[in-house]
Formats: structure tokens, C-alpha cells, sequence
């Protein structure tokens, strides 16, 4: 029988169709992949051990690095360093990024709104002290944070046009209620994790602004918060462990990235 020319071209597609994907060719697009992590010591993951760079405190812990074992991506540039700040990222790390960067994380604003100072006068001060240090952080975050995120998101869109981006959140610190022997008060616990609130939320605003995803610590770490009996935060240095990169903000970046 003589095939017309547009039936033929059908019977090719149809062949080639059901011709199965190697492992090579279904490996392609990770392989494509060019992932740069920007952010602070919860990116770079302080706390976590295993230290690529001390002085950055970059962990292969971290979740950055998990992702990037985990997927094999044709290219990897791990820039986050502990104690960044949002004019660290643009001054030292957005020179990583470039029109053929296709995946961005980031985890900023805590050090710009004062987390360190904070936390000392939660531990060691009063009540009221404690109070104070976050009402002060909370103006930060709410008249000059969502400024300075814009300008950083403009910044890294700018710098790499092509790539999906994936802002990553803080998780709450502390379980709330009952006793926490040798922690912060009940009242404190909760007057931190609600001033965390306040930064997740002006955060995932100004990231979806931007078109950018935003994964949120605070269902990925909840029930393993510092006070409870499977803490995935350590109490001396309120930073996600190894256990929470790998259990919480692994698990909450790969959902993200397959979201985006």
C-alpha cells in the first residue's frame, strides 16, 4: 500500500513515540541544570558540621549541597556564608550568577533584621528586654526590609534572567507551651516564633513580587523545635542541624524546585 506523505510523517511520530527514554535521556535535564545557593549561615549551614569552608561555615550538610549530591547538576556554585547580610549577597555572592544559572536558592533577612542581638537578649534578658529587641527587629522587617529585598530580588533576576528562584524561609525556633527545662520562658518562645512570623511573612510577600517560589521553614521543622524531644534546631546555636537540612529544608527545597 502507498503511503501519502502526511500519513507517513504520522506513522514516524507514532514510532518515535513509543520508543522508550533511555536513562541517559531522562538524566538530560538535570544534567542542564546550573545552580548557584546565595543566603546566610541558614543556607550555608552553621551548626551542621562537616565544614567545606570554616570560614563561611559551608557545610556539605547543608541543604544546598544535599541537592546538588543528591541531583548531579552540570554546574553548582555554593556562595552562602554565615552572617550574611542582604549587601554581603549582592557585594560578594550575585557575581556567582549569569544568563546560564537555571537554579537559585536564597535564605536571607534574618542577620539584617537583627537575629543575633535579638536572641541574646531573649536568652539572657528579661522578658521585657526580650520584647523590646523584637518589637525593635519588627520595624525593621516592616518599613525597611521589603525595600531592600526588592532591590536584592531586582539584583538577581537581573543577573541570571534564565534561572527559577527559590526563596527559603526561617523555621520557628521553639515549641510553644509547657516546659522547656533549661530554655526560654513560655513567653518568650512564643514572642520569638510570632517575630519569626512577621519575617516569613514580609519575606514570602516580597518573594512572590518578584515571581519568585518561597518554601516555608515553619511546617517543614514543626514538631522538631528546639524544647521538643527530636529537635532538628540546636539550642546553643539556634541553627538548623545536619538532621534538619536533610529532614526539613531538603524535603521543602526539592518540592519547591518541582514547583517552579
Amino acid at each position: 500500500m502507498h503511503l501519502t506523505r502526511p500519513a507517513g510523517a504520522a506513522l514516524l511520530a507514532l514510532a518515535l513515540a513509543s520508543v522508550p527514554v533511555t536513562a541517559a535521556q531522562a538524566t538530560t535535564a538535570a544534567d542542564e541544570v546550573n545552580y548557584v545557593a546565595l543566603g546566610d549561615s541558614y543556607a550555608s549551614g552553621t551548626g551542621a558540621g562537616n565544614y567545606s569552608d570554616a570560614l563561611c561555615t559551608r557545610s556539605r550538610n547543608a541543604y544546598p549541597a544535599l541537592w546538588a549530591a543528591a541531583n548531579d547538576p552540570a554546574s553548582f556554585s555554593f556562595v552562602a556564608c554565615g552572617g550574611a547580610k542582604i549587601p554581603d549577597v549582592l557585594d560578594d555572592q550575585v557575581s556567582a550568577l549569569d544568563e546560564d544559572t537555571t537554579l537559585v536558592s536564597l535564605s536571607i533577612g534574618g542577620n539584617d533584621s537583627g537575629f543575633a542581638s535579638t536572641m541574646l537578649s531573649c536568652q539572657y534578658s528579661t522578658l521585657s528586654a526580650c520584647e523590646r529587641a523584637l518589637a525593635t527587629a519588627g520595624e525593621y522587617v516592616v518599613n525597611e526590609l521589603p525595600g531592600e529585598l526588592d532591590g536584592l530580588y531586582a539584583t538577581v533576576r537581573a543577573e541570571a534572567p534564565n534561572a527559577d528562584v527559590v526563596v527559603i524561609g526561617y523555621p520557628h525556633l521553639y515549641k510553644e507551651g509547657g516546659l522547656c527545662l533549661g530554655g526560654l520562658s513560655s513567653a518568650k518562645r512564643t514572642a520569638v516564633n510570632k517575630g519569626s512570623d512577621l519575617l516569613n511573612e514580609t519575606i514570602a510577600e516580597r518573594a512572590a513580587a518578584a515571581g519568585f517560589a518561597f518554601a516555608d521553614g515553619r511546617p517543614a521543622f514543626a514538631g522538631h523545635e528546639i524544647c521538643t524531644g527530636d529537635a532538628w534546631i540546636s539550642s546553643s546555636n539556634v541553627h538548623p542541624t545536619a538532621e534538619g537540612h536533610a529532614s526539613a529544608y531538603l524535603p521543602a527545597f526539592t518540592a519547591a524546585v518541582a514547583g517552579s
